[in-house]
């Protein structure tokens, strides 16, 4: 190989694929060895073997070292070397010593180069996967700005900075189109050990995109003024999030929503037009789901702790259908918005008539009665549902055989709640 096609090879790749020269000349090196390892039978059992590329002089050499030995003790010709060899040499050395041999074949250049150039993708390629291991595994949660450059076995290849990731299908937004040279902002998801090496994972429907462009846009939430403390999401359709201020002068929503709406609407532009819900923190679980619901104002709303249900009676059909949204797209983000890991919470809809009249008032009832005798929410229902309604026709007309059979409890348990009552009228 010439100067001018060592040379030039190594400019390529530094220019073309933005390595180090350093790692160019690695990479070469490896190649040149691996076609060595063709040439020589039994090259592996050389323990230290290497290539040295001056890049000056355009040569290439392979050199091991070795270990002198006394001709007579030689008996490893692939690691040692005789005395007299090195003595013949001019070399003033003992043996035990090392010394570097060159044992670059003669007829070395023409195959080498040839092999060398065959394998040196694969070991760029490692290169690569190298650096962008280094360069993006302390990166993992950023936002990060990318160019679409092509569609590959079904994932979108991103040019970030100098590097190339990958969004697969359960990371894009669905419906949104992903053109050549196209530039969007990612979330960096991880790093990964894939099938072609070190991935670049980049997604467009994680939760914390719209955290990170929310962090960008808002002051407030930069500097920890504001706080974002849920955040829910149906990629390309709806986003809900809580957030919250321990400063009483800070309004949370209004900061992240910004002078008529430019904050939240530079967001939903980058994320193709997807409806972004933002409300304030509380801890009342039936007004956290009506602001959720919103424009819908409910008839009555009834919280059922010990189900965990949150129940919302609206209007009517009409009113139902559109609480409830897409296919029950809002219902299932707020009883989202509303959970948490230990606990999962359900929101239900439905249109105020007469029959959830009913239900609302025996669920009220059940309340009272539950508070009142201190049982518990299901017994206080049966009681209800058996006709005892209230304190007073406990107290004024019920025996305990009636409710030992009504309610399928023992006498003790009958008459103590009898006298609960009595005591209270």
């Amino acid at each position: 190989m010439a100067t001018t096609d060592i040379t030039a090879l190594i400019d390529y790749y530094v220019r073309e694929k933005d390595l180090t020269r350093e790692r160019v000349i690695q990479a070469l090196e490896a190649s040149f060895l691996t076609a060595y390892a063709k040439m020589v039978p039994g090259s592996e059992r050389i323990r230290n073997i290497r290539a040295v590329i001056n890049t000056q002089k355009g040569t290439v050499k392979i050199k091991a070292d070795m270990t002198v030995v006394n001709d007579d003790e030689m008996s490893d010709a692939f690691n040692e070397v005789k005395l007299s060899v090195v003595q013949a040499a001019g070399k003033n050395l003992q043996p035990g010593d090392t010394i570097s041999v060159n044992i670059t074949p003669k007829d070395f250049g023409r195959i080498a180069v040839q092999t060398a150039r065959q394998t040196m993708q694969q070991r760029i390629r490692k290169a690569e996967q190298e650096m962008l291991a280094e360069e993006f595994r302390d990166r993992i949660g950023e936002l990060v700005t990318g160019t679409v450059v092509r569609y590959e076995k079904g994932d979108v290849v991103v040019k970030v900075e100098k590097f190339e990731g990958i969004v697969p299908p359960k990371q894009r937004i669905p419906g949104e189109e992903y053109n050549k040279d196209d530039r969007m902002r990612f979330y960096i998801q991880e790093v990964r050990d894939g099938v072609r090496g070190n991935e670049l994972i980049l997604s467009r429907s994680h939760p914390n995109l719209v955290r990170r462009l929310f962090e960008s846009e808002v002051q407030e939430i930069a500097d920890h003024t504001v706080e974002i403390l849920n955040i829910v999401r149906e990629p390309g359709y709806r986003t809900k999030m809580v957030v919250r201020s321990e400063d009483p002068n800070v309004d949370p929503v209004g900061a992240c929503v910004g002078m008529r709406g430019t904050r939240v609407k530079s967001v939903v532009n980058v994320l193709s037009r997807e409806k972004i819900d933002i409300l304030e923190y509380t801890d009342d679980k039936a007004v956290m789901v009506t602001e959720s619901l919103a424009p819908i104002e409910p008839v009555k709303v009834i919280v059922d702790e010990e189900a965990r249900v949150v129940t919302v009676l609206v209007e009517d059909d009409k009113a139902a259908a559109k609480a409830k949204g897409r296919k029950g797209q809002n219902v299932r983000l707020t009883a989202r918005l509303i959970s948490t890991p230990e606990q999962r919470w359900d929101v239900r809809v439905e249109p105020y008539n007469e029959q959830t009249k009913v239900e609302s008032e025996a669920r009220k009832g059940a309340d009272e009665l539950s508070a009142q005798l201190g049982v518990t929410d299901s017994l206080a229902a049966a009681m209800i549902s058996a006709g005892f309604t209230s304190v007073d026709v406990i107290a004024s007309y019920a025996q305990e055989e009636d409710l030992m059979e009504a309610l399928l409890i023992s006498e003790d348990e009958a008459r103590d709640i009898i006298a609960k009552a009595k005591a209270l009228c």
